[in-house]
């Protein structure tokens, strides 16, 4: 006695809406989750370039809540013109001195500030 189950199922295609669900899932949390806009950058100058330091000290520490220029307390807004007694052309380097525990976006805002002012050659020390 054979047994039979009826006449073997045709092969089905595969159903595609799902992986294109997916994938268009995929493409829009993308298209949100990345940043759209123009990149900055900071134009450093790497060592070895350029002339001597020349002038009097223009060292700028920054700290979590503040910054000083050689030792002394300085406000941002202040930085600039107090630098630009120091200096006789914009193109006079400034160093620029990260306490252990400020932040890097501290830094950022200082080095945008300086630029800002017509200072482009910063030098970073540890």
């Amino acid at each position: 006695m054979s047994v039979s189950f009826g006449n073997a199922p045709t092969p089905r295609r595969p159903n595609l809406t799902p992986m294109i669900d997916v994938v268009f899932l995929l493409l829009v949390f993308f298209m949100l989750a990345s940043r759209f806009g123009g990149e900055r950058s900071l134009g450093l100058i790497v060592a070895g370039q350029g002339s001597g330091y020349s002038g009097p000290p223009r060292l700028v520490t920054i700290y979590p809540e503040r910054m000083t220029l050689n030792g002394v307390d300085v406000t941002a807004e202040d930085l600039t013109s107090e630098i630009g007694q120091m200096t006789e052309d914009p193109g006079d380097i400034v160093v620029l001195r990260a306490a252990d525990d400020a932040a890097l976006q501290r830094v950022v805002d200082t080095l945008d500030l300086l630029g800002a002012a017509g200072f482009n050659r910063v030098v970073l020390v540890e």
